[in-house]
């Protein structure tokens, strides 16, 4: 098979309909159904931020921690500016330059996941697990949620390596790669959702 002409960065008029338009248009879809799973999320970790949904157990203030949310979002931050880059080699035509970004991309956000599970693991050990209370219940909830999520992406990264390597950009290759790219930038913007909302306003 061959590489799929790469009309997505043309100039001027768009091209035409096609199918990578179509699938791509489809999983926004899918993206937006996303959205509202999450916006429940923080809708109901909004009302159970509470001293009193606590039930004698910890409040946000004395699990929270700031600074190493911070390293995990500069380990994120850093996996969609891999990706981004991973795309740009796509546009080249590159395939080393493509696979060799997907590659540091899924290695930072391994790093992203590691840090997140020791902190859950952390709690779970110092008896602070997701039974005690409501709001540990849901916080346990909102970031496990976005966790998956990001290890899902992980295992899509990985996925779409061997095919570039192995099919080049063929046109079902480019829209798994669109479609991934679309979905890795939508989890770094959840995150960003959940460092402020989670993080930096329960330190405060």
């Amino acid at each position: 098979m061959s590489d799929t002409d790469l009309t997505l960065w043309v100039r001027g008029e768009p091209p035409a309909h096609d199918a990578i338009g179509t699938q791509t248009y489809g999983f926004w879809l899918y993206m937006m159904s996303d959205a509202l799973i999450f916006a429940a999320l923080f809708a109901s970790y909004g009302v159970l931020d509470h001293a009193w949904n606590a039930a004698g157990g910890p409040t946000a203030r004395a699990i929270v921690h700031p600074v190493e949310a911070f390293w995990q979002t500069i380990l994120l931050f850093g996996a969609v500016l891999s990706g981004s880059l991973a795309m740009a080699g796509m546009k080249r035509r590159s395939r080393p330059a493509a696979a060799g970004f997907l590659l540091l991309a899924a290695l930072l956000g391994t790093g992203f996941v590691a840090l997140e599970l020791r902190d859950l693991v952390t709690l779970v050990m110092a008896g602070d697990t997701p039974e005690r209370s409501a709001f540990l219940s849901m916080f346990f909830l909102l970031v496990a949620t976005h966790g998956l999520h990001v290890i899902f992406g992980l295992l899509w990264m990985g996925v779409m390596i061997v095919q570039v390597l192995a099919f080049g950009f063929t046109a079902p290759v480019v829209t798994r790669l669109l479609n991934m790219q679309m979905f890795w930038q939508f989890q770094a913007a959840i995150w960003v959702c959940v460092f402020v909302f989670v993080y930096l306003q329960g330190a405060m």
